[in-house]
């Protein structure tokens, strides 16, 4: 059950973002920020595309090789390109988006309940500061796992398993990237929120499962902020939601 209670509130959190305007414009921005930053970044790796293979493998002379070349090439420049998606996601994710991601967070926690609860204020610049160190273990650890998984699977015979568990893998990691925002907010320790992530594995996973659609996971990504709100206080907080 919680594997479907995962997907209704990632769906929940889109419906709610859609109709409150704050949160719509928002989840709008984080989609343009990230398009915009994969469109440099890959119109970059095109540019130096010839220079980068020209370094590893010049062009050959022979006609019989120069076809494996060309194969090469565009292999490459997928490569590039799916590092340039990785590069951007992160770079918008550690520098611009988890402080939208932090407002949408706290838009809904006070929708809800009336009040944003957290231990203590403090002044933008801190706050700032403060969310992206945040980030920054919660977004390369579960890249990193993810790589390193996809790297096994391709040293090893159990390819097609590990691919599955990489893929589980990284559901979850997306969705705890939303679930865990109110607890960083209140400066509950990092062993602590993790251990908050693996008690729930199944809804993480129901909540990370709709990022697999193509074109669709880029929305639901960008409102998953209000359905990981939700979810928390709903579930983790409901007398803090009846009493609001």
């Amino acid at each position: 059950m919680s594997l479907f209670k995962g997907i209704s509130y990632n769906f929940r959190g889109l419906g709610l973002g859609l109709k409150t305007p704050k949160l719509l414009l928002l989840g709008l921005i984080r989609i343009l920020v990230v398009i915009l930053l994969t469109i440099v970044a890959a119109s970059l790796i095109f540019y130096y595309h010839q220079d980068i293979v020209r370094h590893i493998w010049d062009k050959p002379e022979s006609h019989w090789v120069i076809w494996l070349w060309y194969v090469f090439t565009w292999l490459i420049a997928m490569v590039l390109v799916g590092l340039s998606v990785v590069l951007a996601y992160l770079l918008s994710q550690i520098i611009f988006s988890v402080v939208i991601m932090d407002q949408m967070s706290r838009i809904t926690e006070k929708m809800i309940t009336g009040q944003v609860n957290e231990p203590c204020s403090m002044p933008f610049w801190k706050q700032f500061f403060y969310l992206i160190k945040q980030e920054i273990p919660r977004a390369v650890l579960p890249i990193l796992i993810t790589l390193l998984l996809t790297i096994f699977g391709w040293l090893t015979p159990f390819g097609p398993i590990v691919a599955v568990i990489a893929t589980g893998a990284a559901m979850v990691f997306l969705a705890w990237d939303n679930t865990d925002l109110i607890p960083a907010r209140r400066l509950t320790p990092f062993s602590q929120r993790f251990k908050l992530m693996t008690s729930a594995l199944p809804f993480h996973l129901g909540f990370g499962l709709p990022f697999l659609i193509p074109v669709l996971n880029i929305v639901l990504l960008s409102f998953a902020p209000v359905g990981a709100t939700l979810y928390f206080v709903e579930k983790q907080e409901p007398d803090r939601r009846n009493h609001a």
